[in-house]
């Protein structure tokens, strides 16, 4: 059996080995989902299982190693198998969302009591993703209401379980930081990298409200339409923690699939408002939507209730695109953007969507606008890969009120910079 290898590189042949490493991590996870799928492994087992064989073959491919993955399965066991080149000890594997056992050959194994059914798992991996990361938010909002009613149960009972009581808030923070580094690593699984689309130039930054805190509500999707469109999608969940970002996933993907299904784009909003209102009835999100042709630079962009993007033109006068009309988002009354705003991204322009955490950081959202706008334009010049992070660190200078924060930047090169 083959082992695969990502060779050592440098300058640009760097980018080539990220991209191979990329395709045998994915590979790795596809053969992974498709094993735990027949032996009807449940969702937020197979989610724990995907992110460790991700984590370790990483690791592996980083250190210039070989990997590969066997799955075999006897008497109801499902036995997945990672094999390396390099060395695997126990204590690589303690660590993992899902420990496995180091075997006496090098081997990291994971055994699963097969399922009575096979379980159907999405082949492409993002939908798979978003899955699993459902099903692990499912499983810690499960957990978080266990705890909370067991506090209440031992705050009626007398002093005398007021030890038991200290344990528990312990154990319940520790709990919190595991779950803090999974719901990390899960988000940057869900958080897309920029598609390669030709003519444009794409860059992103999220920045969390605490270096520990868990997840939110604000999540993003650009993907290409089979027309060559640029497709983004931005999504600010009405509240807090895991439950805002199940409802900002839940948002994204079902405008996904209705702008696949080659819905109106001005009615992308209100649709998935309507689609979703039977089944997340108390679900609320903010949503800017965008729709470029690369060829052109002609833009499209439906806000509901969204903070207004902002246009840098290529001499780097910055201004914010307001809605001609006022629209509003996912589960509030009349959803939608009543008129789409188009505008045409010229050459050397470029486009930054953003979230409100961006400009509310001193509780002035107009002081944040206006300092917004003078960013953008005395960073103009910079790549639009290196642009969000450089904004968004010198808003976040002072903050006053912590937020998660999103910006998304769109540049179409200049002429001679295509040339």
């Amino acid at each position: 059996m083959d082992l695969s290898r990502a060779e050592p590189a440098s300058g640009e042949a760097a980018d080539v080995l990220g991209v191979k490493q990329n395709e045998i991590v994915t590979s790795l996870r596809r053969r992974v989902r498709t094993a735990c799928g027949e032996g009807g492994v449940p969702s937020e087992d197979r989610a724990r299982l995907v992110l460790a064989v991700t984590l370790l073959a990483e690791a592996i491919l980083d250190a210039g190693g070989m990997v590969d993955l066997e799955t075999t399965v006897t008497d109801g066991v499902l036995t997945i198998s990672v094999r390396s080149s390099e060395p695997i000890t126990q204590s690589d594997l303690d660590n993992l969302p899902r420990p496995a056992a180091a075997t006496d050959d090098g081997r990291a194994t994971w055994r699963f009591i097969t399922g009575d059914l096979p379980i159907p798992v999405p082949a492409d991996d993002g939908r798979a993703t978003r899955e699993e990361m459902l099903a692990l938010t499912t499983r810690a909002d499960a957990h978080a209401r266990g705890l909370q009613e067991l506090k209440q149960e031992l705050a009626e009972t007398n002093s005398g379980v007021l030890a038991m009581y200290i344990e528990l808030e312990q154990r319940d923070e520790q709990l919190r930081h595991a779950h803090a580094r999974i719901f990390h690593e899960l988000e940057d699984a869900l958080r897309p990298p920029p598609p390669s689309v030709p003519g444009l130039e794409l860059g992103v930054c999220y920045s969390p409200t605490e270096a520990d805190s868990p997840t939110g509500g604000d999540l993003y999707d650009w993907f290409v339409l089979p027309d060559g469109h640029l497709h983004v999608t931005l999504v600010d969940a009405v509240g807090h923690g895991v439950a805002s970002t199940r409802d900002a996933l839940t948002v994204t993907h079902t405008i996904r699939t209705l702008a696949l299904e080659r819905h109106p784009f001005s009615d992308l909003i209100a649709h998935a408002s309507r689609t979703l209102a039977p089944i997340a009835p108390h679900l609320m999100a903010t949503v800017l939507l965008a729709r470029i042709d690369p060829a052109t630079g002609a833009t499209h962009l439906a806000n509901g209730g969204h903070p207004e993007p902002v246009l840098v033109d290529p001499a780097g006068s910055a201004r914010l695109l307001r809605p001609p009309a006022t629209g509003r988002g996912v589960g509030f009354p009349r959803p939608g953007s009543p008129r789409l705003l188009d505008v045409e991204l010229a050459p050397g322009a470029t486009l930054l969507l953003y979230t409100d955490g961006l400009v509310e950081t001193r509780k002035d959202v107009d002081e944040g606008q206006a300092r917004l706008l003078e960013l953008a334009g005395a960073h103009a010049d910079r790549p639009a890969t290196v642009l969000p992070s450089e904004v968004v660190e010198r808003m976040h200078d002072v903050v006053l009120y912590a937020d998660d924060t999103v910006l998304l930047a769109i540049r179409r090169p200049a002429a001679d910079a295509r040339r």
